[in-house]
């Protein structure tokens, strides 16, 4: 049962929306504060689905109401009570963050519907805040070390604006992680985040694939298509292994980003885009530049922040948490049991040579957990992890 804090200093008044609330076949639990402090003591120690706030109170103003609840618990909608001569109040007060406001004395049929209306939005805050933590959970960044705490805290610095920011390091040690964990504290998380692998696209379709093409722009086009970019409108697009991507299509990724349009392949019309573009390489963009594989103008617009993912082997103090966590994810994702790892093992892989980076790794845990003995040994390790 939804329960809802009205936070008002005439009695009568709160009276009123008690019984509207309780009595009109509306099944809310109620509760009441006669004034701001008193209401926002009961919002710290409570949780409620809805705040209806008085906005001229003695201690503590709605308005001011309004600001702490937006820092102590912003999924909590607010909606202010007005008297007619607090309506510009109340109006600004929604610039402010409240949801709605009504007029006194309250009209039943308005009281309830901008009731139902912000429980169903405070429904949808709470469902998107645990889905999106599901999601951040398979992206985790896993590590404790000097170098990914610097990742962390840039992440955490460069994530709420627009930059554009370049990822870099060898394969396998996570650079589409960063990028997800870019997307997911942005304000764009939203929004969609759409991939591209451009090593993994033939060079005569990647502008297809990014820019979309017109029906009969080539032989296999027998429809109109949006490409990638259209598709992350509002959002984040990951080009994955940029430093594959041809001169053409790197030409054509200069144009959307300096004007924030693109064309399909086959059409001179314009499509305007919104979208934030994250890359990410294993290669060196400045060698390329010099031997003429990569645009230098498009290299200074991407890198507008740089990234460096560090190889596992120059973060070996991450790897007894990285062992933890993927005993625990293989496990779930085979429906085993979580084997445990001595102490003479994880020293023994901290030990290795990681060529492979995180992605090895990754693999050698699920070996041992599937070959290993009930706790994974020095033996298992030296038997089924032998490079």
């Amino acid at each position: 049962m939804p329960k809802i804090l009205i936070i008002e200093d005439e009695a009568a008044i709160r009276r009123v929306l008690t019984k509207i609330l309780t009595e009109e076949s509306e099944s809310y639990e109620v509760d009441e504060a006669e004034d701001g402090l008193e209401g926002i003591e009961k919002i710290k120690k409570e949780d409620f689905g809805l705040v209806l706030c008085d906005i001229k109170m003695p201690k503590m103003d709605g308005v001011e109401v309004l600001e702490a609840v937006r820092t102590l618990k912003p999924e909590i909608p607010v909606v202010m009570i007005s008297g007619h001569g607090d309506l510009d109040t109340a109006v600004n007060t929604m610039r402010l963050g409240a949801f709605d406001y009504i007029s006194k004395p309250p009209d039943l049929n308005r009281l309830l519907n901008t009731v139902r209306n912000a429980l169903d939005r405070k429904e949808l805050v709470v469902e998107n805040t645990r889905l999106k933590k599901k999601v951040s959970k398979k992206y985790e960044m896993i590590g404790e070390s000097e170098g990914i705490s610097q990742i962390k805290e840039m992440i955490e610095k460069v994530a709420p604006t627009d930059a554009r920011v370049l990822i870099t390091g060898p394969n396998g040690t996570g650079k589409e992680i960063v990028a997800h964990w870019l997307h997911q504290q942005s304000d764009r998380s939203s929004g969609p985040m759409i991939e591209v692998n451009c090593a993994a696209i033939p060079s005569e379709l990647i502008e297809s694939e990014l820019f979309g093409h017109v029906k009969g722009a080539f032989t296999s086009a027998n429809k109109d298509r949006a490409g990638k970019f259209e598709a992350a409108n509002g959002g984040t697009i990951f080009l994955d292994e940029v430093g594959d991507m041809s001169l053409s299509a790197q030409a054509k990724v200069l144009r959307a980003l300096q004007e924030s349009k693109v064309q399909r392949v086959g059409s001179d019309k314009d499509i305007k885009v919104d979208v934030r573009v994250i890359t990410a390489t294993n290669k060196d963009l400045k060698k390329e530049i010099s031997e003429g594989k990569f645009r230098e103008d498009l290299y200074h617009r991407l890198a507008v922040i740089l990234i460096q993912v560090p190889a596992l082997n120059e973060r070996r103090e991450d790897i007894p948490l990285l062992i933890d966590h993927f005993s625990k994810k293989i496990a779930n994702e085979q429906g085993i049991a979580k084997k445990s790892f001595s102490a003479k093992a994880i020293k023994l892989l901290q030990e290795y040579d990681w060529t492979g980076n995180i992605r090895e790794l990754r693999n050698v845990v699920e070996r041992l957990i599937i070959l290993g003995g009930t706790e994974v040994s020095e033996k298992d390790v030296k038997l089924f992890a032998a490079k």
